[in-house]
């Protein structure tokens, strides 16, 4: 199963199943004799909200998904200034649409490639990121969960 990314950056993620655990009232045949009803697995999907433990990882590998005969992402010195700008640029105008940001790019490519960059880091990274935007744009650091979103935000956009 792969990971679906929803348009309000929740991921849904797979997990294994495992069985739930059997009550202990319960038992394959009841005190009566009658057969008892089977227990159901618990669910094989999770939904992950940005911030959450497991996001940025989940989030680079549906990008991955994507296109799962990209290379190794690969971030230049050009590729990251621009990334930091399009983060910038979405999270400090609510007029400013991802769409718009995107294609104010120089070289989208290159952008792209710094962004999941950053994401194959961990969370570390995308912290470290969001400081090295806010140094650069000027402002406070964004919070580790909405800087990912954006990102992931930004990456759907450019893979349209």
């Amino acid at each position: 199963m792969d990971i679906v990314r929803n348009d309000d950056g929740t991921l849904v993620v797979p997990v294994q199943a495992r069985p739930a655990e059997p009550d202990d009232s319960s038992s394959d045949t009841a005190a009566d004799g009658a057969e008892s009803e089977p227990v159901e697995a618990a669910p094989t999907t999770r939904v992950l909200h940005p911030g959450e433990g497991g996001y940025n990882e989940a989030l680079a590998e549906w990008d991955a998904q994507q296109n799962p005969d990209r290379e190794a992402a690969v971030s230049t010195a050009t590729g990251r200034e621009e990334a930091m700008a399009v983060v910038h640029a979405v999270a400090t105008d609510p007029d400013h649409t991802v769409g718009e940001a995107v294609e104010a790019l120089d070289d989208p490519e290159a952008s792209g490639e710094a962004l999941r960059h950053v994401l194959v880091g961990g969370v570390h990274a995308v912290e470290d990121f969001a400081a090295e935007v806010a140094e650069a744009e000027g402002g406070d650091p964004l919070p580790t969960h909405q800087t990912t979103k954006i990102i992931g935000e930004v990456l759907a956009e450019l893979d349209e």
